[in-house]
C-alpha cells in the first residue's frame, strides 16, 4: 500500500520507516531539494511541493495513509498561524489530495487547564497560549474540511533519542528551568507516538475519533529534570519564573487505550529516559 507523509520530521520519518519495514511504499512531501535525496537514499518517495504554495501541491493517487505532522520552520519565514492553518488548508482543498484516511497530529496545548487536575478528550479547550489556539483552529479545519475518515492525535510533549541533549547542557551549565517545579508534565516517546499512528489507521472503530496521546504517568517537573541530572550525572536542577498556581494539567491515555489497543512501551519517563540516551 502507499502511504504518505506530510511533516516527515522526528515522528514522520520513524512511521515512515515502519510503513517501509511492513512490505509499504513511503511518500513524503519536502520542500527541498537535498531532504528530497534524503528520501530518496531512505527508501522514501520524495514529493517537491510546499504547503504555502498550493500551486505545487499534487499528489499520487489511491494513498490509504495521510499522517500530517507538520512543524514550524522559522528560517521559512512564515508564522505558526499560517502554516499550520493556511497550510493545512492548502492541503485540504488540493484536487488531488484524496486519502483513504488522514491522521493529523495535534497537541495538549488546547487545554488550558491549571489547577493540576485530569484531563481527557471530553474536557474544555481554552487554550492560553497563541500555539495552543492556532492547534484548535488547525483541528476544527481537519473535522470540517475533509470529507474522508480522520483521526486527531493530541500529543504530549514528545521526547526520544536526540531529544534531551539540549536539557543537559542546561543542567550542566545551572541554568535555570522555567516553570513551577511542582507543575505536572505530560510527555510521549516517539516510538510509542509512532505505535498509536499506527493502532489508528489499523482500527475500523476509530474513525473520525480524536485521541489523547500521552504516557501512563504525569510526573512532576522537579521529578522529570532530577531524573535527568541523574542520568546525565550534572547537578540538581533550579527553578525560575515560579507561578505557584499553575499546576497544569495530567493527561489521561485511557480513551486510547480502551480504543485503540494503545499500550506504551515506555510507561513513564522512568523507563523512556534511560532507552532515550
Amino acid at each position: 500500500m502507499s502511504k504518505l507523509i506530510i511533516g516527515c520530521g522526528y515522528l514522520g520519518k520513524r512511521v515512515a520507516r515502519q510503513w517501509l519495514e511492513n512490505g509499504d511504499e513511503a511518500y513524503a512531501l519536502t520542500r527541498s531539494e537535498e531532504t528530497a535525496e534524503q528520501f530518496h537514499q531512505q527508501g522514501i518517495h520524495p514529493i517537491i511541493g510546499d504547503v504555502m504554495q498550493p500551486e505545487t501541491l499534487s499528489f499520487p493517487a489511491d494513498f490509504t495513509t495521510c499522517l500530517y505532522a507538520i512543524g514550524l520552520d522559522r528560517s521559512a519565514g512564515f508564522s505558526q498561524r499560517e502554516v499550520y492553518v493556511e497550510g493545512l488548508s492548502n492541503v485540504l482543498t488540493a484536487e488531488t489530495f484524496q486519502p483513504e484516511r488522514l491522521i493529523y497530529i495535534s497537541s495538549t496545548s488546547v487545554y488550558g487547564q491549571t489547577d493540576g487536575g485530569l484531563i481527557n478528550e471530553e474536557s474544555s479547550t481554552e487554550p492560553v497560549r497563541d500555539n495552543g489556539v492556532v492547534c484548535l483552529d488547525a483541528e476544527t479545519l481537519v473535522r470540517d474540511q475533509i470529507k474522508t475518515p480522520w483521526n486527531i492525535l493530541r500529543l504530549s510533549g514528545i521526547y526520544g533519542p536526540g531529544r534531551l541533549l539540549a536539557r543537559k547542557e542546561k543542567l550542566e551549565a545551572r541554568e535555570p528551568m522555567r516553570g513551577n517545579p511542582d507543575g505536572y508534565l505530560n510527555l510521549i516517546h516517539v516510538e510509542d507516538a509512532v505505535q498509536a499512528v499506527l493502532k489508528c489507521e489499523t482500527n475500523a472503530d476509530a474513525v473520525n475519533e480524536l485521541f489523547l496521546i500521552s504516557d501512563n504517568r504525569p510526573i512532576l517537573r522537579r521529578e522529570y529534570y532530577s531524573l535527568l541530572a541523574e542520568q546525565f550525572g550534572t547537578p540538581e536542577p533550579v527553578f525560575y519564573d515560579v507561578d505557584a498556581d499553575n499546576l497544569a494539567k495530567q493527561c489521561d491515555n485511557r480513551k486510547a487505550r480502551k480504543m485503540l489497543g494503545f499500550a506504551p512501551k515506555y510507561g513513564s519517563i522512568e523507563e523512556g529516559v534511560p532507552a532515550s540516551l
